[in-house]
């Protein structure tokens, strides 16, 4: 189903004090981030269900469920209910670090 590295499914953790210029960098879930008023993820699992973890009220989590096609080994399209698709460039990823091109 998918040309993507097999690394990738599993859910990601925004280490927003890793980020660069040209990327966004994710920690697996279990990974000791440093204290944070919330953390974004996201998590692309095999069957292509994808779930987006956003910041919501008091610091809790959201969870968006929608699907993810691969478009490469590269590029994932997301789908998510009542917002636009959109696409994640996948710049690198292994068993530690997933790192995404940040939007232009």
């Amino acid at each position: 189903m998918t040309s993507l590295p097999t690394e990738i499914f599993r859910h990601w953790t925004h280490s927003h004090e890793e980020d660069t210029e040209e990327a966004r960098v994710y920690r697996p879930d279990e990974f000791e981030f440093p204290p944070a008023r919330g953390r974004r993820g996201l998590e692309l699992q095999s069957d292509g269900e994808f779930v987006r973890y956003d910041i919501a009220p008091a610091d809790g989590i959201d969870e968006l469920a929608g699907r993810w096609e691969a478009e490469g080994s590269e590029r994932v399209r997301v789908a998510l209910p009542d917002r636009e698709p959109y696409t994640l460039t996948i710049l690198s990823v292994d068993a530690d670090v997933l790192r995404i091109a940040r939007a232009s």
